[in-house]
C-alpha cells in the first residue's frame, strides 16, 4: 500500500487512527499495540501476502535472540544473530548477482536465482541488527513480543525508514498519553504529511520524464547528448531527493498523528558545502547506523591494535599519512563500500559507494591539511557558495551510478557529461529534429526553458533557498501553541499591546501554517486524481 494511494488516504489511515485511539480510550494499551501490529501487517500484506510470513519469522528469531542477549550478553551469540540476518538479506538481494559474478569470473555453471526482493527487507534487517547489538550492550531489551513486533512493523517507517532505535520509539509507546488523541500532534502530523505528499506528487513524479533524457538512451546502450546527460542527471538528483524526503516527511507526519516522534531523515542536504556535511544531512538515520555499527568499531579496533603494537596513532592537530590512511581512509572506504551494496546488488552500486568513500577521504584529508597549511583561514560566504556548487555536482555525478541499470550504462552517461556525448539519432522521441544541429550549451538552455526545465529550476530554488520540513513544522508548532493558549485564556476578547517584531513573527508563523493547508489541499486533489506511483526507495 502506498502513502499516496486513495485507499490509504481515505480508508486505511482514518480507520487505523480511529481504532487506535478508541481502544486507547478504554485504557487497553496492549490491545491498542496489537491493533497497530495487525494494521501494519495488513499494510505490508497489501503488496504480497506471502512475504508476511518472512517478516514474522524474522521478528520471532530476533525477538528470541534479543531475550538471550539481554539476559546473558555473548559476542558469539551476537555474531550468529547478525550473520543470520545478513544471510536472509543476502539470499534475497545478492544471490543472483553473486552467482552471475562467479559464472563470469570462474566459468562456473551456477544456476542464477531470480528472486523477488521482499519490500523493506533492507530497512527492517538493519533495524533488527541494531537492536541485537544494543541488546548485547545492555542498551535495549524488549520482553513483550507484541511491542517488539510493533517496533519492527510500525507501518509509517516499515518500508523505507527512518531506521529507528528500539529505545527512541518503543519508550514512547510506554507513555499513557500516547493513547489519547491530541490536537497539536494531529495538526503537526498532518502538516508534515502534507509537505511530503506535495513533494511526491507535484515535484518527484513529474521529474520522471526529464530523467529519461539521460537514462533512457543509456539503457539502450546509446550515449545521450552532453546537454541531455546533465539535464537528466540533475533531474534525477532532484527526483530522488523529493521522492525519498517526501516519504520520510510523510512517515514522520504519520508517526506524529499517533503521538510518536520519529527521527528526522533529511536536513537540506543540497545546502551542504562538503561531502562530509552532505552525509550528516542526507538519509541521517542510515548515516547514524553506518557510523555507530560499522565505522566507529572499525576505527576503534584499528586504533587499539596500533597502540598495542607501539605504532603511531592519528593526531588530529598534526596528522601524518600512515595513521590517516590506516585509521580513517580504510574504514571510510570499507564503510561506504558496504553502504553501496546495501542499496543494491550490482557493480554500479559498488561504484556509487566507493565514489562517496573516496570523496569523503579527500574531504577528510583536506580538513586535516588545512589545520597545518592554512590554519585559521576562513573562506567566507562565497567560499561556501562554491562548496555547495561543487558538492552538488559531485553528488549528481555519483547518483548516475545509483540510478543506472548497470555499470556500463552509468559510464555512458558520465562519459557524456564529460563531453563525449552522442547525438539525437535514434532517440528522436526525446527531442525534435531541430535539436540535432544545436550546440551542447544551446541545447541545455533550450531544455531548461521547457516546462520540465522550469520545474527543475523551481526544485533547485526550493532546496537551496527555502527552509526544510522540520523547520516548517517548528514554525507550525508555534502557531498551534498560540492557538492552544488562546483557547485556554479566560478573557475571550482583548486588545494586546502591539510589539511589532513579535507581531511580524507571529504573522509569519501564521502564514507558514496557512501555506501548509494549501499544500495539503493541492496534494490531496492531485493524489486522488492520478494513479499512485511507487516511491523510489521501495526497490531497496
Amino acid at each position: 500500500m502506498l502513502f499516496n494511494a486513495p485507499v490509504f488516504l481515505l480508508a486505511f489511515l482514518p480507520t487505523v487512527l480511529a481504532g487506535f485511539f478508541l481502544i486507547g480510550a478504554f485504557r487497553k494499551q496492549e490491545w491498542a499495540i496489537l491493533w497497530l501490529v495487525g494494521a501494519s501487517l495488513f499494510f505490508y500484506a497489501w503488496w504480497r501476502p506471502d512475504f508476511v510470513f518472512l517478516i514474522l519469522a524474522s521478528i520471532l528469531f530476533n525477538y528470541l535472540m534479543g531475550l538471550r542477549l539481554g539476559s546473558r550478553p555473548n559476542s558469539g551469540v551476537l555474531a550468529f544473530g547478525v550473520a543470520m540476518n545478513l544471510a536472509l538479506l543476502g539470499w534475497f538481494k545478492y544471490s543472483g548477482f553473486l552467482a552471475t559474478v562467479m559464472n563470469d569470473l570462474a566459468n562456473a555453471d551456477l544456476p542464477v536465482p531470480h528472486l523477488l526482493l521482499p519490500l523493506g527487507i533492507s530497512f527492517y534487517t538493519f533495524q533488527q541488527i541494531a537492536y541485537l547489538v544494543d541488546a548485547n550492550s545492555g542498551e535495549a531489551q524488549e520482553r513483550s513480543l507484541s511491542r517488539y513486533a510493533l517496533f519492527v512493523t510500525f507501518f509509517p517507517q516499515l518500508i523505507a525508514g527512518p531506521i529507528v532505535h528500539h529505545r527512541e520509539m518503543l519508550s514512547q509507546f510506554h507513555r499513557p498519553e500516547t493513547y489519547t488523541p491530541r490536537l497539536d500532534n494531529l495538526v503537526l502530523g498532518l502538516g508534515a504529511f502534507s509537505i511530503g505528499l506535495f513533494k511526491k506528487v507535484f515535484i518527484a513524479d513529474p521529474l520522471a520524464w526529464p530523467v529519461q533524457m539521460a537514462f533512457g538512451p543509456a539503457a539502450q546502450g546509446i550515449a545521450p547528448p552532453v546537454a541531455d546527460a546533465w539535464f537528466g542527471g540533475v533531474a534525477y538528483t532532484l527526483q530522488l531527493y523529493f521522492d525519498f524526503s517526501g516519504y520520510s516527511d510523510m512517515a514522520i507526519g504519520l508517526g506524529l498523528m499517533f503521538g510518536i516522534r520519529l527521527p528526522v531523515n533529511f536536513a537540506s542536504p543540497y545546502k551542504s558545502a562538503s561531502i562530509i556535511e552532505f552525509w550528516s544531512r542526507w538519509h541521517i538515520t542510515l548515516t547514524r547506523f553506518l557510523t555507530s555499527y560499522i565505522y566507529n568499531p572499525l576505527v576503534m579496533t584499528i586504533t587499539r591494535r596500533r597502540m598495542a603494537a607501539g605504532k603511531p596513532v592519528l593526531n588530529q592537530k598534526r596528522p601524518k599519512a600512515t595513521p590517516f590512511i590506516v585509521q580513517l581512509a580504510i574504514p571510510t572506504l570499507l564503510t561506504f563500500f558496504l553502504a553501496g551494496i546495501w542499496h543494491g546488488a550490482g557493480w554500479q552500486f559498488v561504484a556509487f559507494g566507493l565514489i562517496h568513500g573516496v570523496l569523503l577521504v579527500v574531504n577528510q584529508g583536506w580538513r586535516a591539511a588545512r589545520t597545518v597549511v592554512i590554519p585559521g583561514v576562513a573562506f567566507g560566504p562565497w567560499g561556501r557558495v562554491a562548496g555547495v556548487g561543487v558538492t552538488f555536482l559531485a553528488v549528481t555525478v555519483s547518483l548516475v551510478f545509483f540510478r543506472s541499470d548497470s555499470l556500463e550504462h552509468a559510464l555512458l552517461i558520465v562519459g557524456a557529461m564529460a563531453g563525449f556525448g552522442g547525438t539525437l539519432d535514434g532517440v528522436s522521441s526525446l527531442g525534435g529534429p531541430e535539436l540535432s544541429a544545436m550546440a551542447p550549451m544551446q541545447m541545455l538552455v533550450w531544455r531548461f526553458s521547457s516546462m520540465h526545465g522550469v520545474l527543475i529550476a523551481a526544485a533547485l530554488a526550493i532546496v537551496w533557498i527555502l527552509p526544510n520540513t522540520p523547520q516548517y513544522i517548528e514554525r507550525l508548532e508555534g502557531v498551534v501553541e498560540r492557538l492552544s493558549e488562546s483557547r485556554r485564556s479566560k478573557t475571550r476578547w482583548r486588545l494586546p499591546s502591539i510589539k511589532w517584531p513579535a507581531a511580524l513573527a507571529a504573522g509569519n508563523r501564521f502564514l507558514q501554517g496557512s501555506c501548509v493547508g494549501v499544500l495539503l489541499a493541492l496534494a490531496l486533489l492531485r493524489a486522488l486524481s492520478v494513479a499512485p506511483s511507487e516511491f523510489l526507495y521501495y526497490t531497496f
